[in-house]
């Protein structure tokens, strides 16, 4: 009942290592959510100040935080970055352009880049742009304007593409395929976008019918996409629905038991990975990365080997200019945590006092922090908040039953795939 109570009370609220140079081994790199926002966009004015109070984003740091983890890719030339959707601020056409252009030099370098929509790329209604003191409507894109822009980030030579979707298969080597898998529900959107997603059941058909003959061919397949296949909390399900493609465990299974392994997510803004096992025994990971728009700036680096899949992970703890960036935005989703808490517990309409209503602000802010970076253990600050939020409500908290990380780790970890 305690782990129940504290992701309901999420709920409320919405370093790493060098690559090793050994021959033979896929190097894969990961980044999401980045929501970039082109400069052209954004003019100086009160509409871009006020769009940057709401959501906390100041859009210079952002493209900075993106500038240093390209320039870190540039030194470390993995063979493949992945991008699993997400890439604007609300689909704006600008903001696609001016991302593609600071892709292109790593691109050129070498890296082989594979991009898949997340729900804020396509066809967004209410697509912005922010001018001086007017905020007006931006120029979109479409389903198909979107596979033309991104047509040499695995589109133009993918190995098969869904007729049902943007998902489509890329073949890496003579032993690897990447089959991306669009969840989205743009067709859907009237008046904005839609946070949830599903897997089309034609597209799943198409799926499964790549890995029958990935397994005959003895193929390795990994798999990404934007939203969650697997929950990352007790409890996700029910609290963070829109998070979690529909009929979830059903699809999951369904994968696994076709010899997927390996599920690369986004769009929870958290770094965590976790499994699930269908009921035949079979076992498929969701490696869930945190956004490139919020603290913590993380981003994944990878090996893959005949054997196994390697994954580190790297936090931009700092920018020019700003030497002090991870505490500011941890600072800066503190302040955002604990008005979207307060306000929804009064909402609830339960009464507390004005103590234990601080009290339960504060235990979810902390469980918030904890869990976007990953591999989450209550601290001494968190266990005090517990404690006092314990102690008001009549109980006693014991540290063990306030674990929310399922298994593996979530920063550092090596996944098995044989």
């Amino acid at each position: 009942m305690k782990t129940l109570l504290l992701i309901f009370l999420l709920s409320v609220v919405s370093s790493g290592y060098a690559f090793p140079d050994v021959p033979g081994k896929v190097k894969i790199a990961l980044i999401t959510d980045i929501h970039f926002l082109d400069a052209k966009l954004a003019g100086e004015g009160e509409a871009i100040a006020a769009y940057e109070r709401m959501t906390g984003r100041n859009v210079t740091d952002l493209h900075a935080v993106l500038d240093v983890v390209l320039d870190d890719l540039k030194r470390d030339v993995p063979d493949l970055l992945l991008i699993t959707g997400d890439i604007t601020n609300h689909g704006e056409k600008q903001s696609h352009l001016g991302f593609i252009e600071k892709l292109r030099p790593l691109q050129n370098g070498g890296t082989r880049i594979f991009v898949i929509p997340g729900n804020h790329d396509i066809n967004i209604p209410d697509a912005k742009t922010y001018q001086g003191d007017k905020v007006t409507p931006a120029e979109t894109v479409s389903k198909e304007e979107f596979a033309e822009l991104y047509d040499s980030f695995g589109y133009s030579d993918a190995m098969k593409r869904d007729g049902a979707s943007l998902s489509y298969l890329a073949e890496i080597n003579d032993s690897i395929w990447l089959l991306c898998m669009d969840t989205n529900r743009y067709e859907e959107h009237t008046t904005t976008s839609i946070t949830s997603g599903r897997i089309l059941p034609e597209t799943m058909v198409w799926a499964l019918d790549i890995l029958r003959e990935a397994k005959e061919k003895g193929i390795t397949v990994l798999g990404m996409m934007h939203h969650g296949l697997v929950e990352h909390l007790p409890y996700q399900a029910a609290f963070f629905p829109h998070y979690l493609v529909d009929e979830w465990e059903k699809n999951a299974d369904l994968l696994a038991d076709a010899g997927l392994k390996v599920m690369f997510t986004g769009h929870f803004h958290a770094n965590d990975i976790t499994l699930r096992t269908s009921s035949a025994g079979n076992v498929i990971y969701d490696v869930e990365t945190a956004s490139l728009a919020q603290y913590p700036f993380a981003y994944r680096l990878m090996t893959l080997n005949d054997t196994g899949l390697s994954i580190d992970t790297r936090f931009v703890g700092s920018i020019p200019g700003n030497p002090d960036l991870a505490t500011v935005y941890r600072d800066k989703l503190n302040i955002m945590t604990r008005r979207v808490a307060e306000r929804r517990l009064t909402s609830l309409g339960i009464p507390m006092s004005q103590e234990t209503l601080s009290a339960l602000t504060d235990v979810i802010v902390l469980m918030n922090l904890m869990h976007v970076k990953g591999d989450e253990k209550p601290d001494a600050e968190m266990m005090e908040s517990i404690r006092l939020f314990a102690g008001l409500m009549g109980g006693e908290a014991d540290p063990e039953s306030f674990s929310l990380d399922f298994p593996p780790e979530d920063n550092r970890v090596v996944i098995p795939l044989r």
